[in-house]
């Protein structure tokens, strides 16, 4: 154990007074604002295009459909250019949508809208433009030619056309809130599934950034032949022991760092920021009233799986670091474990979508997999307690596997020189290591 503390407080000490750890803890917080706040405001500053309406509206219908869209369109981006409306035949529907064509090449508008008779049926509608790729502006025309349908047939009920505007352009917000095993919880669906995506990319953040510090380190004291002296005198597994758990509460501190900051932010510094006679519950409220509660059973099994899915990688990171002779080779020889990573992160989006889909179970059972989207059902759903202790015992499982694994391939790589071990001599030292 003497051992193990000097390789340890080592491996801690000369990373955490680095220069680059304390700059990466300032600017942690500032980086999560930009990657996760930025985009949604952002976003909700330009839900569409300024110009979304500058299309022609090509009305085959024959019903006088055109000029009901072009006129909504108008009304509803009134910066933005008018739309221009054509009535055809279906007859004459193909030459018609040829010409707009070549109208937009010339940049002379943003796209055409075709309506026709499976339009008026509630079945489609065609768009082509320059911004035929923007999800936005799609479902902002969607929406504009579903109300007019929905109004026309209102109508043609002999409803009045004021009280059709007023059933068609009705804007409703929708408020969620997390009901759990004991009852309401605080903050909201939406932030619950902020809160358990920014939990995930942070453990997957984490474990690629120092996992690979430790491969990298690895590489290091083999190539300038410091492992040659420092094995003289502490065993190899006690140094992959020292290094893994050294690096890893490196990891800790600064994410302990960052939510610290981040708090301190919130707590001192919004106040500061906000209007004269403007409450700080108000002015906080945008940023603390969406985040779920983090009950402390949560908040450990987060921790746990954080621990092992650190040392289950790191182990194998450092694997590939005595396998390898050069940082250049390093790339190339830690792929197979960084895809099993990108996998992961694969998953997140359908994840997020259904946490309680066949999918996510099976995904946070698999050790690979379960260290990032175990927490992240964990903060969408209620886990039940079966499945997180399944996931919990298989990532232990893989941990020992991957540790000893990886400590029989460290024992002899380390002290290897030459070409890059092939498949088969690898499993020679996985054998005889002693």
């Amino acid at each position: 154990m003497g051992k193990l503390g000097v390789v340890f407080r080592r491996e801690y000490l000369e990373r955490v007074r680095s220069k680059w750890f304390l700059l990466g803890t300032l600017l942690g917080p500032v980086f999560f604002l930009l990657i996760f706040v930025a985009p949604q405001y952002i976003g909700g500053k330009s839900a569409s295009s300024n110009n979304v309406a500058h299309v022609l509206v090509i009305d085959a219908t024959g019903a006088g459909m055109g000029g009901r869209v072009g006129s909504a369109l108008h009304e509803g981006f009134p910066l933005s250019p008018a739309p221009t409306i054509e009535t055809v035949t279906p007859a004459d529907l193909p030459l018609a949508e040829d010409r707009a064509a070549l109208r937009v090449q010339r940049s002379e508008m943003l796209g055409y809208l075709v309506l026709d008779t499976g339009t008026l049926a509630g079945r489609s509608v065609r768009y082509s433009g320059r911004n035929a790729s923007s999800i936005s502006d799609l479902e902002a025309i969607r929406n504009v030619v579903r109300q007019e349908i929905l109004a026309q047939r209102m109508e043609r009920e002999g409803i009045d056309a004021k009280k059709v505007a007023a059933f068609t352009k009705i804007k409703l917000e929708m408020r969620t809130q997390k009901i759990g095993d004991k009852g309401r919880e605080k903050g909201s669906g939406m932030g619950a599934i902020f809160f358990g995506y920014a939990v995930a990319m942070l453990l997957y953040m984490m474990i690629v950034l120092y996992g690979q510090t430790i491969m990298r380190g690895v590489v290091e004291e083999k190539t300038t032949r410091v492992a040659e002296v420092v094995v003289s005198s502490v065993n190899t597994d006690t140094l992959l022991a020292g290094k893994i758990l050294g690096v890893g509460f490196v990891a800790i501190t600064q994410v302990v760092s960052w939510v610290a900051l981040i708090a301190a932010t919130v707590v001192y510094v919004v106040p500061l920021l906000q209007k004269p006679g403007t409450s700080s519950a108000t002015t906080m409220n945008p940023i603390m009233a969406g985040l779920p509660s983090l009950p402390m059973g949560t908040a450990l099994a987060l921790i746990a799986f954080f621990l092992l899915g650190f040392i289950f990688y790191s182990s194998l990171f450092a694997a590939v670091g005595a396998m390898v002779n050069s940082q250049e080779d390093v790339q190339q020889a830690s792929m197979p474990v960084m895809l099993l990573l990108v996998s992961s992160v694969i998953f997140m989006g359908p994840i997020m979508t259904n946490p309680g889909s066949a999918l996510a179970r099976t995904m946070s059972l698999i050790p690979f997999s379960a260290p990032i989207l175990m927490p992240l059902r964990m903060t969408l759903v209620p886990v039940p307690w079966y499945e997180l202790a399944a996931s919990l015992l298989d990532v232990l499982l893989a941990c020992v596997a991957a540790t000893w694994l990886s400590a029989r391939i460290y024992r002899v790589g380390l002290l290897m020189y030459g070409k890059q071990p092939s498949l088969s001599e690898l499993a020679r030292w996985i054998k005889h290591a002693r």
